[in-house]
């Protein structure tokens, strides 16, 4: 939890008053209209985390306040402090300018082409000039100046350098010296503290040699913070590295149910992925679940009118120049996972990591990241025809495949955060590792950690034989609501025999009921937020009334393909809500209730209907104004 704000704190990007986000990368604080267009830049430009509503581990929240306070914020627009820049009309954003398009060109030209950034005289040899920051970098962590470090890594310093003289990296010498914020900076930039100095010594090792327990601590956190965050997405809990657990395997409340043979497939295609290709997985899920996360928080915290304009959720994954166009379009496609299927997805992730971690064989495979989502994907027909999705071809491409091979080829033993670094230095890399240790002290450990973690179960992440048949045989486009075991069959669907009428209600009513919607959402994500959990039955029925009110404005059958989609969207997503809260009830007959996971779906169905609002506000708009 952050400390209380000071009134002086202004937003870094258009100075407004009383910031409640952060850009944890870039050192800044910055305000709800700002974190929209950060968002929707993606996590390698920059990291956003809610200053309240987020949980912060202590020393990343103040090395992020200390970065704030000592003017980090000058680092990225250097050039507009020269008094020159203001006789050429070039000024940062003003909190009256509007989001579209002011505030977001000049978020983009700040961040993303960093435009404003202090450059170093042009050299022949870019390599060296990034040999000598690192160098400086290296140099500079020992001592406490934040900045200062924050600066050479705007400029192309490498978090992971391996000092040729010296025989070590950055965290090294930060973790000798007992530098705790140093180390953050390094590991949010993608420093790996599973790597080992010329005398094969960690930095968790330098850590505990000179007594920094703190440290030690945080970066075995660190260093395990993808599959601790996977985890605590769906169970809210961390595993307890201190006693040698570092797994923890979350169980559907379905357990019982038998795997498909669908299931199975996918479930194997993952185990045959290569380290490489299974680590990209495992961090675009890791991403998948920061954004589900933080439009969870979004929606939460604001006015409930917002949902209607501008600055609303981001629907899904924005593109990462860095990445192929394969592994874009797949990173997309996760958010069309319901929360039942992208929980199964995590609980595959979090069992192979934990299997790999523990060495076991592995056997070769030219399945890409992409086959793997449209295995698990094709389950159901989802392809929503909204602006929101474009639909994309699922393509292989060969720029993976020679990963692939060059990866097989380099017979790695340990693969860390080194191998998530950008190639572009100023970008930050993916904040965690995976580390496949295959000695024999790393299995110890492992067999120690396997009696403490928790057991993993089967789960069932794939409808029955006959919905398979169902959906096979319905026409692509067709948006289908998931099979709920417990709570037997959805709401009746059938459309009667009508002819397809193109009327559609005013834009008035849409948004009025649409903020009645929001209204209720807003006190179902307080109540999950409070831990109120006796809450979330009336709050979701209150919400089913409002959708109900809502869906009754359309024609029993819209002639628009979009508005049957969203309507499809919005009804299903709202009895999947009622079918989830039902599970908080006392005295269930049936296995004891994860209420961690329960709330997380939640979550998640009330965001599935606030983007089904969201999307038939865009379309009755545009189509009224036309």
């Amino acid at each position: 939890m952050s400390k209380r704000l000071r009134s002086s704190e202004v937003c870094a990007d258009c100075s407004g008053p009383d910031p409640s986000w952060a850009s944890v990368n870039r050192g800044t604080f910055i305000c709800d209209e700002c974190c929209s267009v950060h968002r929707s830049l993606g996590r390698h430009i920059s990291q956003v985390r809610h200053l309240k509503h987020t949980p912060w581990p202590p020393t990343l929240l103040q090395m992020v306040e200390t970065l704030y306070n000592n003017g980090a914020n000058s680092i990225w627009e250097h050039s507009l402090l020269d008094p020159a820049s203001i006789l050429s009309g070039r000024r940062k954003a003003n909190p009256q300018d509007k989001v579209h398009p002011n505030k977001a060109e000049f978020i983009k030209a700040k961040y993303q082409m960093l435009a404003f950034v202090h450059r170093l005289p042009c050299r022949d040899d870019d390599s060296v000039t990034a040999k000598d920051l690192s160098k400086q970098l290296h140099s500079s962590v020992r001592t406490g100046n934040l900045e200062t470090c924050l600066r050479l890594l705007s400029l192309g310093a490498q978090a992971n350098f391996f000092h040729p003289e010296k025989g070590n990296t950055p965290l090294h010498v930060a973790s000798k010296a007992g530098q705790i914020l140093q180390a953050e900076l390094l590991a949010v930039y993608g420093a790996d503290p599973g790597t080992q100095d010329s005398s094969g010594k960690t930095p968790v090792d330098y850590a505990r040699q000179g007594g920094h327990h703190e440290l030690a601590e945080r970066l075995v956190e660190i260093q395990y913070e993808l599959t601790d965050r996977l985890a605590f997405y769906l169970c809210g809990r961390k595993p307890d590295h201190k006693n040698g657990q570092h797994f923890i395997i979350p169980q559907m409340a379905d357990s019982s149910l038998d795997l498909s043979e669908l299931a199975k497939a996918a479930k194997k295609k993952l185990q045959s992925l290569s380290n490489h290709l299974f680590e990209e997985l495992a961090m675009d899920v890791y991403d998948e679940v920061d954004r589900r996360e933080t439009d969870a928080v979004w929606l939460a915290t604001q006015n409930h009118s917002t949902l209607v304009t501008e600055t609303t959720v981001v629907p899904f994954l924005p593109v990462n120049p860095e990445y192929s166009s394969t592994r874009n379009q797949g990173r997309q496609k996760l958010a069309r996972f319901n929360a039942h299927e992208f929980a199964t997805l995590v609980i595959d992730i979090l069992s192979d990591a934990k299997r790999r971690q523990q060495g076991s064989p592995l056997s070769g495979s030219k399945d890409n990241v992409e086959l793997i989502l449209k295995t698990i994907s094709n389950q159901h027909s989802i392809e929503s025809q909204d602006n929101d999705q474009p639909d994309y071809d699922s393509v292989a491409s060969d720029e993976e495949t020679d990963l692939e091979a060059t990866a097989s080829k380099a017979h790695r033993q340990k693969i860390g955060r080194s191998a998530l670094v950008t190639s572009s230095s100023s970008l930050p890399s993916f904040p965690s590792t995976l580390s496949w240790s295959r000695d024999e002290s790393a299995r110890r450990a492992s067999r120690l950690e396997k009696q403490n973690s928790t057991p993993e179960s089967d789960y069932d992440n794939t409808p029955n034989d006959r919905d398979l048949d169902d959906m096979g045989s319905s026409r692509k486009g067709r948006q289908r609501s998931m099979v709920w075991h417990s709570d037997g069959s959805g709401p009746d669907t059938t459309e009667p025999p009508a002819a397809p009428s193109p009327v559609l209600p005013s834009t008035e009513d849409v948004i009025r009921k649409t903020e009645q919607i929001t209204k209720n959402i807003q006190e179902l994500l307080r109540a999950a937020q409070e831990n109120k959990h006796d809450s979330y039955i009336p709050c979701s029925e209150r919400i089913h009334v409002a959708v109900t009110e809502m869906a009754a404005l359309f024609p029993k059958k819209p002639k628009s393909d979009m508005v049957r989609t969203s309507l499809r969207l919005l009804t299903s997503s709202a009895y999947r809500l009622q079918s989830e809260c039902k599970k908080t009830l006392p005295g269930d007959p049936g296995p004891p209730t994860d209420i961690q996971l329960v709330t997380q779906q939640v979550i998640q169905c009330a965001y599935d209907i606030a983007k089904a609002a969201k999307q038939l506000v865009t379309i009755t708009t545009k189509e009224n104004n036309n």
